[in-house]
């Protein structure tokens, strides 16, 4: 199973193969496997973002429980959680970064773990809505079947973390 991020934009993210020791952000067009996960989307540009891993599994998250909670990824040494969420980071850096990039006043956000039978056409758990920048805050994590509203515009540029873009 992998952890999937996909983003929606008005014009599409350039697109960026994935390379090996890279800390450049992969973009790739939707495969046919994915394409029903369009339809969580209102922006007509749906791409998924990898992380420096390839896929999103370097990104830090939390998986979606049965019981209807989430609960954080599970390590068996402390120093693997300690690498792994210092992986997580620069991977989120690096996200702020790209989607710094687009022009866009916000970004839609979705994650999901492929591998389950209805993960693509799966309806959100959870709704956020918030800045760019709050990507950043260590105590942040993807929510499996999440759905993120993200503003990338700045209080002094007009934008608020609930304002959406037409």
């Amino acid at each position: 199973m992998c952890f999937m991020l996909y983003a929606g934009t008005a014009k599409p993210i350039p697109r960026r193969e994935w390379q090996e020791g890279s800390l450049d952000l992969p973009v790739s067009s939707l495969t046919e496997e994915e394409a029903p996960v369009r339809a969580r989307f209102s922006s007509p540009e749906v791409q998924n973002v990898g992380s420096t891993s390839g896929c999103g599994c370097d990104f830090p998250t939390l998986q979606w429980m049965h019981d209807g909670g989430w609960a954080p990824l599970e390590f068996s040494a402390p120093e693997a959680r300690a690498e792994f969420e210092a992986t997580a980071r620069r991977n989120m850096g690096a996200l702020v970064d790209l989607l710094g990039t687009t022009g866009e006043k916000a970004v839609e956000l979705y994650c999901i773990w492929h591998g389950g039978g209805r993960a693509f056409s799966a309806s959100p758990a959870a709704h956020e809505d918030m800045a760019l920048e709050s990507l950043l805050d260590p105590d942040f994590h993807f929510k499996e079947f999440g759905f993120y509203w993200v503003s990338l515009q700045t209080k002094a540029e007009g934008g608020s973390e609930l304002e959406k873009c037409s």
